[in-house]
């Protein structure tokens, strides 16, 4: 038996923020960010058409990037004081992602986060709160997926959250949002959803439900990205629809060990953090090489280049064809191709080493692995690290 869930209802295109105002409840609680959602007056909108709706509203603001487990339980006592009915998350990935922790710690105050780590195993919610998610980028789909990202800065670790339960049962996705972002944040973000429509689509629990989906986000990716990246706002309302249609395919599909990797290395270093969305576009190429000697993931992988139009004569020349294709995005993009040239080389070679059987001991376990259509070694990992930090091929 396989399971394929979304939203109950998706509002989609220009202007649908109003929907707000057709919720039904007496409190919302809106979890924001820092502050792009306010200074574009998204924020202000939301707020007056939830209380349109009937609803007290109350603001919790200034979720970080890369949100921390202190973050979600002060949201978490926040909700508990002010006991509403709908959880709204607006924003970036990360306080929709933080909100959706907050309201496991809402509904179950006793619930401690060492028992949510483990994959499908949150309480039933919808006790007290339903969820709406409304998107401002163009890359971690969490509107509808049953994933969140919580960041342990103390032991230097990401970890996914997963359960069907926190897939949101509203998703706003309103291009108009999405409008705001910066080029770095469109090109990560957008890489981002590259990487989640192909992982999905290679993973050993990829159905006819997934692929379509993965398969019609790359395309739309592989089209848009780089005109959206330039300021192509038509481009931009697009890959919004693009990201969110990849997060529809690997919520239910699942990832691989690009986003394990990602997720372990993202706070692992003192020079600074690897943004989620970089992490993923470096690793990308690489990982393609390294799941490609698995000759299913090696054949889905040409599927994949044959539909964006890439030429080859055998399954391992497209293969080829689409790790060029994926690394000459990223240069499009200013996207570096290691670890190595991150933010002018902030992530030192010496700390890198010292702590990467570590890493790749954490990244072996991340929750993400389990779906990769080839599983890792320690060793193997080791050396995929080491090919993302100093830019190599990969042939083992």
């Amino acid at each position: 038996m396989a399971r394929f869930t979304l939203p109950r209802d998706l509002y989609h295109g220009k202007g649908v923020l109003a929907e707000l105002k057709n919720l039904k409840g007496k409190k919302a609680i809106v979890v924001v960010g820092g502050g792009s959602m306010k200074r574009f007056g998204f924020l202000d909108k939301a707020v007056g058409y939830l209380k349109e709706a009937g609803m007290e509203v109350r603001l919790f603001e200034n979720v970080e990037p890369d949100p921390s487990v202190e973050t979600v339980m002060k949201g978490a006592a926040a909700m508990r004081e002010f006991e509403p009915d709908w959880i709204v998350a607006m924003g970036g990935g990360s306080p929709i992602d933080a909100a959706k922790a907050m309201w496991a710690f809402y509904e179950y105050p006793d619930t401690t986060f060492e028992q949510l780590i483990t994959p499908f195993s949150f309480p039933t919610l919808r006790t007290k709160a339903h969820f709406c998610a409304i998107p401002s980028t163009s890359g971690t789909a969490t509107e509808v997926t049953a994933f969140s990202v919580i960041t342990d800065y103390e032991k230097g670790i990401k970890y996914p959250l997963a359960d069907f339960n926190i897939t949101p049962d509203v998703a706003i996705v309103d291009p108009e949002l999405a409008e705001t972002m910066p080029a770095k944040l469109t090109a990560h973000t957008g890489m981002d959803a590259m990487t989640h429509a192909i992982e999905a689509y290679v993973s050993t629990l990829h159905c006819d439900y997934t692929d379509p989906l993965a398969l019609h986000a790359i395309e739309m990716i592989h089209n848009d990205l780089k005109a959206s990246y330039d300021g192509n706002m038509e481009a931009r309302d697009r890959m919004h629809n693009a990201q969110c249609l990849a997060g529809m395919a690997f919520s239910n599909a699942l990832l691989g060990i690009v986003h394990s990797m990602a997720h372990k290395t993202g706070a692992a270093y003192s020079g600074g953090h690897i943004v989620h969305g970089c992490a993923n576009a470096m690793y990308l190429p690489r990982v393609i090489q390294y799941n490609a000697k698995n000759a299913e993931a090696a054949e889905r992988y040409a599927q994949i280049a044959r539909f964006i139009g890439l030429k080859g004569e055998t399954t391992m020349d497209l293969v080829n064809a689409l790790v060029a294709e994926l690394k000459a995005m990223n240069k499009s993009l200013n996207i570096p191709d290691c670890i190595k040239d991150y933010e002018g080389g902030i992530i030192d070679e010496k700390e890198f080493l010292e702590k990467l059987p570590k890493v790749a001991e954490l990244a072996i376990g991340d929750a993400c692995t389990g779906s990769n259509p080839r599983i890792p070694t320690q060793e193997e990992m080791e050396k995929l690290l080491k090919a993302c930090y100093y830019g190599e091929d990969v042939d083992f």
